[in-house]
């Protein structure tokens, strides 16, 4: 799909919720992920409950784009790449600047992390993450020489290790 496509159905989604939508923009952030950022009048039809509307919105785009983009998404699903694999572009949608703010959080938590583990030189674990949230963090920390990321654990405890590699 193209990205006015994914605008216009963006658009008609959130109109169909009934909440009033005052402007939509779409913007790039780094080479894999576009962002689509909405002005509402009432966000807190999306994001009350952590943010429970807006994770379902994201969701549902996913799934419809997932649907137009392959023939076959059970196929897509296996492989466990979702929306990336055909299109290599991760769509995140944010209300209102919920999701950006999120985003920094978590952002601001690996750096503080990592900067432990390399004060210790030792392993640190992040408190549980959902993988969205565990994304942010490998993102993050990829350009990372002396520290590297994995994640561990199953279900709702699955987290971010960062461990110390030293300097290579």
């Amino acid at each position: 799909m193209k990205k006015e496509e994914i605008k216009n159905l963006i658009e008609k989604l959130i109109e169909k919720t009934g909440v009033k939508l005052k402007e939509i923009s779409i913007t790039s952030d780094g080479p894999k992920n576009m962002w689509v950022s909405a002005e509402v009048a009432e966000p807190h039809f999306f994001i009350s409950f952590e943010g429970e509307g807006l994770h379902a919105l994201n969701h549902l785009v996913h799934r419809i784009i997932e649907k137009n983009l392959s023939p076959t998404p059970l196929l897509i699903k296996e492989r466990g790449e979702g929306v990336r694999s055909e299109s290599g572009l991760g769509i995140i949608i944010d209300i209102n600047g919920f999701q950006k703010k999120h985003v920094e959080n978590i952002r601001a938590i690996a750096h503080m992390m990592s900067e432990r583990a390399r004060y210790f030189k030792s392993n640190i674990e992040v408190d549980p993450m959902s993988a969205f949230e565990r994304r942010i963090v490998h993102e993050f920390l990829s350009e990372a020489t002396d520290l590297k990321t994995e994640s561990t654990g199953a279900g709702h405890t699955r987290r971010v290790i960062i461990k110390y590699i030293g300097n290579l």
